[in-house]
């Protein structure tokens, strides 16, 4: 009969998470994941594999969690489909402009040092930004249903651009950009998005 473990895989797996998201993935050692789980080299590797199997579903727990929360900002039935979309701006905007650690987002941070090189990330990266977009463009769509957002652009044009200012906010804060920069340019792509004029 195997022998129970004795941890939480997804205590585990949070650990090495915020370890390679604080330093990066060449940067993290095995040592390094040894003490931040508390597991010995051989439990990491009967449980998780290598440190690249390990920092994968790290990256898969991220993009799941992070995806789940945008999806639950973009889908509320309590609000309209355009407030749905300014508030998940403004509230991408508050998460970046309040970083005071300027740690950034796990997904972009792993593109930038590994996609190039590394086909397992460049592609959950894709899947990420790929559903992130959709998600985008329904709620651009259904705006337009509503009437506030006109009818007569295509919801892609409007979600890349949303898209594009949401994942740049974080490339200016690590960049050193100020709080009320970052909260600015959100404010700015809510005036950019085509709505239709409200009778007063």
């Amino acid at each position: 009969m195997a022998r129970p473990r004795k941890f939480v895989e997804d205590e585990v797996i949070a650990a090495a998470r915020d370890q390679f998201w604080t330093h990066g993935y060449a940067a993290t050692s095995l040592d390094d994941l040894v003490a931040v789980t508390g597991l010995g080299r051989g439990s990491l590797y009967g449980a998780f594999g290598d440190k690249h199997a390990l920092f994968m579903r790290a990256l898969d727990q991220y993009c799941t969690a992070t995806m789940a929360a945008v999806r639950a900002e973009l889908r509320d039935a309590a609000e309209s489909a355009y407030d749905r979309l300014v508030g998940h701006i403004r509230s991408m905007a508050r998460a970046n402009a309040t970083d005071s650690k300027r740690r950034g987002c796990l997904m972009a941070k792993s593109a930038v040092e590994l996609a190039a090189t590394d086909t397992a990330v460049a592609r959950r990266v894709k899947r990420f930004i790929d559903a992130y977009q959709a998600e985008l463009v329904e709620t651009v769509a259904a705006a337009q249903r509503e009437g506030d957002i006109d009818g007569g652009v295509n919801p892609r044009d409007v979600a890349v651009l949303v898209l594009a200012v949401l994942r740049g906010m974080e490339a200016l804060r690590k960049g050193g950009a100020s709080s009320a920069t970052i909260t600015t340019s959100g404010e700015q792509v809510i005036a950019l998005l085509p709505c239709v004029p409200r009778a007063t």
